[in-house]
């Protein structure tokens, strides 16, 4: 691989990168004020602990729940698409890897890859 191909990859990773974390945080500022244009002023007791409602806690109800323009859905979304943004890289370094027929690298992230998906989906801790 030259040196041409290197930055090109570099630069669509920083590209990914940059996309992801801007659109993410675009997303959570229009949730934050749409849940607070429509919840003025709450009141927070702060000596029970509330969790996260049902309909947030899975892809299906987020999803949901930010086509409907809830606040609370659309940071979620938000929230998610910003866990999202590291593990495409991860993704998109191991097809980069793969044209670079760089094998041992290749075999690496995906391993990264591998751990990544298992943290996220297993459902532990």
């Amino acid at each position: 691989m030259n040196l041409v191909e290197d930055k090109r990859i570099d630069a669509i990773m920083g590209m990914l990168l940059r996309t992801g974390v801007l659109l993410a945080a675009a997303i959570v500022l229009i949730g934050g004020i749409v849940f607070l244009v429509r919840h003025r002023a709450p009141v927070t007791n702060y000596r029970v602990f509330h969790g996260e409602p049902a309909e947030l806690r899975t892809l299906h109800g987020i999803f949901h729940e930010a086509a409907a323009w809830h606040g609370q859905g659309l940071i979620q979304l938000g929230l998610l698409l910003l866990i999202a943004t590291p593990v495409a890289r991860v993704a998109f370094s191991v097809g980069a890897f793969s044209y670079e027929r760089d094998w041992t690298y290749v075999a690496v992230t995906l391993f990264v890859l591998a751990i990544l998906m298992y943290s996220l989906f297993s459902g532990h801790g």
